[in-house]
């Protein structure tokens, strides 16, 4: 059937490929941006929510202006050190933190401190005493 394309503006078989359609892709963005979609990510990601309790770690300390001291709410995982700087410890669990949306955005404008931060990660890495 002869139709108006919307891609090349020609009349042709709506069953032609003009060449002009754009060609969908199932990533779009960078390579941070693919990595974010991984099973090795989704993975890791419940296993540090999992060693943090489903808690985020600076609520729980009241630290940074914390208003629920446990709060399990709109919790992310955050990059200590950021994917951008150091692809490579993208899945070290020395470098990752779960944080409520505040702190986490808190801590991607640098108004927590690295050092609090890997002070932190630290404390949860330590094996309980048993």
């Amino acid at each position: 059937m002869l139709r108006s394309c919307s891609y090349c503006h020609r009349i042709h078989d709506t069953k032609r490929d003009c060449g002009m359609k754009p060609k969908l892709s199932k990533y779009k963005g960078t390579e941070i941006d693919k990595f974010r979609w991984t099973t090795a990510w989704k993975q890791k990601r419940d296993e540090i929510r999992e060693r943090d309790l489903n808690l985020c770690q600076v609520c729980i300390r009241n630290l940074y202006n914390t208003v629920y001291q446990y709060n399990y709410d709109y919790l992310s995982v955050h990059h200590a050190i950021p994917i951008e700087t150091d692809y490579d410890k993208r899945l070290d669990n020395d470098n990752l933190l779960t944080m409520c949306d505040y702190h986490h955005k808190c801590a991607e404008r640098g108004e927590i401190p690295y050092a609090e931060i890997k002070k932190i990660i630290e404390e949860q890495e330590v094996p309980p005493e048993g």
